[in-house]
């Protein structure tokens, strides 16, 4: 039992003048402080690698818990030694399990790559060491309470890979220690880089950063959902990003289209048009509830002509609708034509479009335009091989099984606040083809400029964007439009489930840096590795992509990673769910 005394003369310790205890009773296991107890724990083992506020789980108990951390930068000249020898020891222990033929360890292997990784930032500057000490007291009124809140916090403390250990009979030294008065009496340091010490700073959190003091965030960002660590509110705001665009990544059945159709719903809110490649019928009942417009390719007497010009006057108007059949035939064909064939097509469409009565007078150009046959039978009627064999390989989408799309003029208008682009109806042949028909129907309305009108915000979803991006010109058309959309008010929302596929391709990928907004969700063992080099992920942020619920994802922006879960009222999740057994 420790008394205080009043004392006589001035003190000049740390904490002087504050309010103490007048007895503290000190036991091996915890302290008596007052009318309450209190029982220290030492942090003793970290993860490998830890992510932003990886204190939050102790900060944030709904407990009496006091944090402390105490930290002291290592000279420059104590940590390089201090580095050497801790890989000297390491290579010391793998030379020895060589000689004696033993299998390496696969922990010391992983610590001596971390040490020379450390090791060689402290080198150049990028980072220093701290000797620091995180030390946790927790308090209770009886000791039954005592122990049920150490379990809790141990609990807590294990779920981030954080280890607690009691400061037996030196509780006393520990209750100091968390005191507000800057004295570490326990002295039980780890090494940390700046890195880890920064993402453990107090006001590090997972959210995202709060406006500054004094001003106000305009009301335009939509609510993604629920931060599944801290239980706070996800809104975020494309609109305000470098770029407009958003790329969704998750495997089959991880909830990507019900946290789409919500994003598209809460946009539609705020007057963004918003057109959606829709391959299953999934955004039907959506469209319905908010009378949009459906177009369901495939079904009789659903025609597009892809040889329609736009409705503009800019004078390269016909050589940028040239330019799009030459991708759309190397889409129908699979291929780009070899160099013959594709000088053959170029002369075809200039000679079609003639043949309609359409040259370079912008008076010509509402006249009707011809169809994909008619290209057909020009190529056919060149004396030139090349365009003979080129209208043989054309034949199946102009006389063939797959002609029922082109064999007329365009049969719809797709106008409205939301369009829903189907292509349930479509073989898989020509799935590619009418994601490809849709989209430039969609941009051909974004791109067109209305002389005197206000640009509104556009918003285009391209579900299952694979089915375009396996197709090499394909890819660069969804490329092109990723790049040009955020100077036309548009942004490109594109989602698939090949996530592997599509990141090993140099398209795919500059599709995917060309997205400020990027969700991952639940991923395949298959594609977690592309994942995570792709978009620079921790250990622990890839463990949570592989076992993320049905809805949860992380949210990667620039330098932010706020893992959430959609959610949506009982209103909005009856229209956004899909699979069956969804409805609850």
């Amino acid at each position: 039992m420790i008394l205080r005394k009043p004392s006589r003369t001035k003190s000049t310790a740390p904490g002087d003048g504050m309010p103490t205890p007048a007895a503290l009773s000190v036991t091996p296991r915890h302290v008596q402080v007052g009318d309450g107890y209190a029982a220290t724990y030492v942090v003793c083992g970290y993860p490998a690698e830890v992510g932003p506020a990886w204190l939050d789980p102790l900060l944030s108990y709904p407990g009496r818990v006091d944090v402390a951390v105490h930290l002291d930068p290592v000279a420059p000249q104590l940590a390089a030694p201090m580095l050497k020898r801790q890989r000297a020891r390491f290579e010391s222990s793998r030379r020895l399990d060589a000689d004696q033929g033993r299998l390496g360890d696969p922990m010391v292997e992983a610590a001596a790559a971390d040490a020379a990784d450390l090791a060689e930032r402290v080198a150049r500057g990028a980072a220093k060491l701290f000797e620091v000490g995180i030390y946790v007291t927790v308090h209770a009124r009886t000791l039954d309470e005592l122990d049920e809140t150490i379990a809790g916090v141990r609990s807590a403390a294990a779920s981030v890979l954080l280890d607690l250990q009691p400061a037996t009979f030196r509780h006393q030294q520990g209750w100091v220690s968390t005191l507000p008065v800057g004295v570490d009496a326990l002295r039980m340091r780890r090494i940390l880089d700046t890195t880890a010490l920064a993402a453990a700073f107090p006001l590090a959190s997972t959210d995202l950063a709060a406006p500054a003091p004094g001003t106000t965030a305009a009301p335009e960002g939509v609510l993604y959902g629920v931060n599944t660590t801290s239980n706070g509110v996800l809104v975020w705001n494309r609109w305000a990003q470098d770029n407009h665009n958003s790329v969704v990544l998750a495997r089959s059945g991880a909830g990507k289209s019900y946290f789409v159709k919500l994003e598209v719903l809460r946009n539609l809110y705020q007057g963004t048009t918003v057109a959606v490649i829709d391959p299953e019928d999934e955004y039907a009942p959506l469209a319905e509830h908010v009378g949009g417009t459906i177009v369901q390719l495939g079904q009789p007497g659903v025609r597009v002509n892809p040889l329609d010009l736009p409705a503009d006057h800019r004078p390269d108007t016909l050589t940028r609708r040239g330019l799009y059949l030459h991708t759309l035939v190397s889409v129908l064909l699979g291929a780009a034509p070899p160099p013959a064939e594709r000088a053959a097509l170029d002369r075809a469409i200039t000679a079609t479009y003639a043949r309609a009565g359409i040259n370079g007078d912008p008076a010509t150009w509402t006249r009707p335009a011809p169809l994909l046959r008619d290209l057909a039978d020009v190529l056919a009627a060149d004396g030139d091989p090349a365009a003979g064999q080129l209208a043989a390989r054309l034949a199946p989408w102009t006389v063939g099984n797959f002609a029922g799309l082109f064999d007329g003029p365009t049969s719809v208008r797709p106008e409205g606040h939301l369009v829903v682009w189907s292509l349930r109806h479509l073989p898989d042949e020509l799935r590619t083809v009418g994601t490809l028909l849709a989209l430039d129907s969609i941009w051909s309305g974004i791109d067109t400029p209305v002389p005197g009108a206000h640009r509104r915000r556009r918003l285009v979803v391209v579900d299952e964007a694979w089915l375009l991006m396996r197709d090499g010109e394909g890819s660069r058309f969804l490329f092109r439009m990723a790049k040009a959309a955020r100077k036309r008010s548009a942004g490109l929302c594109v989602i698939t489930q090949d996530a592997a596929d599509v990141l090993s391709t140099d398209l795919g990928l500059a599709v995917v840096s060309n997205a400020a907004t990027q969700v991952l969700m639940r991923q395949s063992t298959q594609s977690i590795d592309a994942v995570a080099e792709a978009f620079n992920l921790t250990a622990g942020e890839a463990r949570l992509l592989l076992s993320a619920p049905r809805g949860e994802g992380l949210l990667v922006a620039g330098r932010s990673r706020i893992p959430f879960r959609s959610v949506g009222s009982a209103a909005e999740h009856t229209i956004a769910v899909t699979g069956v057994g969804e409805v609850e």
